[in-house]
């Protein structure tokens, strides 16, 4: 992804998954980070207690999905998750310290940077198991066009 890219990171269909509740949460994840990408240095701290918040909810509410689910891959998915939000208590503790805006919109371009090639592979494949389970297929999604679909996930 291109900083530029990075620099303007809001959502599109690019990122649905096909799954209700996990589609909006990605969404409040998108904006977020596009917020903290744009936002002035003044305004990245309550930004970045938003995300932490939203991440928090974000990660449990997955982990509980896959744990009540017996989702084959959830120890490595949570663990992903357990870094990033260590990534972020981390630079929430820098700003709080005063200064260090630098750092948090460093950190900002990687979540735009490590969030499409997670919703694509890991959440994915989450997707996919809850409606394969709940509705015995996996979902079909609908982009509008000019949206890049993610490659297929394996079975």
């Amino acid at each position: 992804m291109s900083a530029n890219h990075e620099e303007n990171f809001t959502w599109s269909d690019r990122f649905l998954l096909g799954h209700g509740g996990m589609d909006a949460t990605h969404r409040e994840f998108v904006d977020l980070v596009g917020a903290m990408l744009s936002a002035p240095n003044k305004e990245l701290s309550r930004l970045l207690d938003a995300f932490a918040d939203h991440a928090g909810r974000h990660f449990d509410e997955e982990r509980e999905w896959m744990l009540s689910t017996g989702f084959p891959a959830a120890e490595c998915h949570i663990d992903e998750h357990k870094a990033v939000l260590a990534s972020v208590h981390e630079v929430q503790t820098l700003l709080a310290g005063g200064g260090h805006e630098a750092t948090c919109r460093a950190l900002a371009r990687e979540l735009a940077r490590w969030f499409p090639g997670h919703a694509d592979y890991m959440d994915a494949s989450l997707a996919q198991w809850l409606v394969k389970k709940r509705m015995g297929g996996i979902p079909v999604v609908l982009r509008r066009a000019g949206a890049s679909a993610p490659p297929p996930t394996p079975p």
